[in-house]
């Protein structure tokens, strides 16, 4: 947080005059006895952040309290940082990367060195390690909660061969990860994407399977809201033509419907469901087909259309996206047919869908012919009307919109790197503001519900990278990277 220096705290009218009338006597006043602080001295009711993450970025420390003045200084663990005089009741603190190197807990005070100010009783600054276990093996997918307390890693293969789901407490204040515990298991093969419901109180796995035992499945968990622990309430296991290769899992914005986009050559459709409101617990309402291999689903924020992305295998033919709009009862899907995307052939493109929250813009990742297809949507009817294309980086998989509206991201797993866009609010057109190296193969991207922190897995180096987002200009900076 930014904080300006201001002057010291305003003494009473009464004090004022008296300070006026010695001066007109040729008393004097020395400049300290204008500072001079209460009896009581200074207090420390909180801090902000109150831990971090060891190794972590230099961070500002925000300590609230009584009796502040402009000549208190703050003491974290021992050193002395610069120290800013907001107002009687806060102070903040530049703590250095230096000072937050090692685990451990610090004590905070804070002294005013004035003639009988003394030193505040000490609060507590814990840092973590935030690093065990680390995002696991080839990274797949992050999902953050709506809350913004919990982050989620689906890896596509742990220890058990199966895939598991790694746990972590987001700290609202610098965007670091902290580790919640050991993985979860994914209870299948080829983990491929995680997703949790708009209450924060379901996540859900979709798991691609392999190519002996296992068409994939769908797992169902319930999260605990003070932990984030997982707790499995079933899964749905794939069997083709059914349930066939489950890319993902999409939420409607009421929690009531589940979208799955199959991505097995047996069956090329929607898997639709309802949602058990106490247990999250999945049951199938049927499938709807496709123009091509479903690999993405979108829901409109408004609930009342829905959109997957299709690879196509047809020579000659590029993807396209299927549209549709939902009953609000029963969660159906009926079509109201489909809008091209991408400009080459192949089942891997497009890859990657979302809507911004406004509802009225799409994007499209387009993972072989490297751009991203533009819509804009018509909020009545749900259809989309094709912007344009916008160049990315090398084989983009994932996309993702701000909550604001105005910026866009686009992770590029053959470049390594993170394409960076601004919106025009009228169009919704993207114009690129550049890249941010991730690390290697960048698979998944997820944005903070505050707009301030954006998370990539990267697949091949098996870690997390962290930034933070300019909120002027929409430009991603590395905090850090947490992983083996």
């Amino acid at each position: 947080m930014k904080s300006e220096t201001v002057p010291v705290r305003k003494l009473a009218v009464a004090g004022i005059v008296s300070l006026l009338l010695l001066a007109g006597c040729g008393g004097g006043t020395s400049p300290s006895s204008i500072n001079q602080p209460t009896s009581s001295g200074p207090t420390i009711t909180t801090l902000s952040p109150n831990s971090t993450v060891a190794g972590g970025a230099a961070f500002t420390l925000t300590i609230n309290g009584t009796n502040f003045v402009a000549a208190s200084m703050v003491n974290f663990g021992g050193s002395t940082p610069a120290t800013t005089f907001v107002n009687s009741t806060q102070l903040t603190a530049a703590i250095p990367a230096a000072s937050i190197a090692s685990t451990g807990t610090l004590a905070v005070t804070v002294t005013d060195p004035a003639s009988g100010g003394g030193t505040s009783k000490a609060i507590n600054f814990t840092i973590t390690s935030g690093a065990t276990p680390p995002a696991g093996d080839d990274p797949q997918s992050i999902a953050v909660d709506s809350a913004g307390n919990f982050a989620y890693v689906e890896n596509a293969s742990c220890s058990s061969g199966l895939g598991c789901v790694s746990i972590y407490a987001v700290n609202p204040t610098t965007g670091a990860l902290e580790s919640m515990g050991p993985q979860v298991s994914s209870l299948d093969y080829g983990g491929e994407s995680v997703s949790v419901d708009p209450s924060g109180k379901f996540a859900y796995v979709a798991n691609g399977g392999d190519d002996f035992s296992s068409d994939g499945s769908v797992v169902s968990y319930t999260i605990n809201a003070t932990t984030g622990a997982l707790t499995s309430t079933g899964s749905i296991m794939g069997n083709c033509p059914g349930l066939c290769v489950p890319e993902s899992v999409a939420v409607d914005p009421s929690g009531k419907f589940a979208y799955v986009p199959n991505g097995g050559g047996e069956s090329n459709g929607v898997a639709m469901y309802t949602i058990n409101a106490t247990t999250g617990a999945l049951t199938s309402t049927g499938m709807i087909p496709v123009g091509g291999f479903a690999v993405s689903v979108a829901v409109h924020p408004s609930g009342k259309f829905a959109y997957a992305a299709n690879g196509n295998n047809t020579p000659g033919l590029a993807g396209n996206v299927s549209m549709y709009t939902i009953n609000a009862t029963t969660g159906a899907l009926t079509s109201i047919g489909t809008v091209a995307a991408g400009t080459i052939f192949g089942e891997p493109n497009p890859i990657a869908m979302a809507v911004d929250p406004t509802g009225s813009f799409a994007y499209v990742a387009n993972s072989g012919s490297n751009d991203v297809s533009m819509y804009s949507i018509n909020t009545t009817t749900g259809i989309l009307t094709p912007v344009g294309l916008i160049v990315a980086g090398t084989t983009p998989l994932s996309v993702a919109v701000d909550p604001t509206g105005k910026f866009a991201y686009v992770t590029n797993s053959g470049s390594n790197d993170v394409s960076m866009y601004t919106i025009n609010a009228t169009t919704g057109a993207l114009t690129s503001i550049g890249t941010i190296a991730a690390g290697s193969t960048p698979t998944s991207i997820a944005i903070h519900p505050s707009g301030k922190f954006a998370y990539v897995t990267n697949s091949a180096s098996n870690d997390v990278s962290i930034y933070s987002i300019d909120a002027a200009t929409g430009a991603l900076t590395l905090i850090a990277t947490i992983g083996t």
